[in-house]
């Protein structure tokens, strides 16, 4: 099966090609600070180098977040776009899930997943990763302060992964980690491609200052 995966939930996004279980190519790019949007000519690279026409996927995996607002929405574009012009199914996964499958140091045990949610907080996750490498979510996803994140992982006597942790707990999500979440991809549902949005984790900037002033909700316009 040849599967196109997409990750956006920081501001690095990354794309990668799987076949029957194996890395087959994989794109890194920057996702902010740049004057053209660079993760789709990322992925047509990808698809080019590797000698596979947008057809040929079998499956699409999105990184659904929580995260950047803008980053996941381009990803989460990109990603239904192509489901669409394959007509195969988008498998969401979680990006904290992904953060840990993408870390180069795993040893079995408790992880605390984390990425900055601005404003002082974290999203968070804990998993536990089993010896074979199978990787179980223990709980929902969240927001904790970012003064909490390393008492909160003390008390579940788990180590803090995340991109803004030092050296030696520094992991980003990447889409390469989809290689090793075969598990939990194949057990999760494909999305509902015209329902699915990633979990953002807070509303954007822009709505919140569009609801302060208009004193309603933006989704119910």
């Amino acid at each position: 099966m040849i599967t196109l995966v997409i990750e956006a939930a920081t501001y690095a996004g990354s794309a990668a090609l799987v076949g029957d279980g194996a890395l087959l190519g994989d794109r890194s790019v920057a996702m902010r600070g740049r004057e053209h949007e660079a993760l789709m000519p990322a992925v047509a690279e990808l698809l080019e180098e590797q000698g596979i026409v947008p057809t040929a996927i079998e499956r699409v995996i999105c990184g659904a977040g929580p995260g950047s607002f803008t980053s996941l929405r381009i990803a989460g574009a990109i990603a239904k776009g192509v489901a669409l012009a394959a007509v195969c199914p988008l498998v969401p996964i979680s990006s904290l899930a992904l953060l840990v499958a993408s870390a180069e140091r795993r040893a079995p045990g408790r992880y605390l997943a984390a990425i900055d949610a601005l404003r002082g907080e974290h999203y968070v996750a804990l998993f536990e990763l089993a010896s074979d490498g199978a990787l179980t979510a223990l709980g929902p996803e969240g927001r904790l302060l970012s003064t909490e994140l390393e008492a909160r992982a003390a008390a579940l006597e788990a180590w803090t992964i995340g991109p803004n942790q030092p050296r030696e707990a520094f992991a980003e999500p990447h889409a390469r980690g989809a290689v090793r979440l075969s598990g939990l991809i194949d057990a999760t549902p494909a999305a509902d491609l015209a329902r699915w949005e990633p979990a953002y984790g807070r509303l954007a900037e822009a709505q919140v200052k569009w609801e302060a002033i208009h004193g309603r909700s933006l989704e119910a316009v």
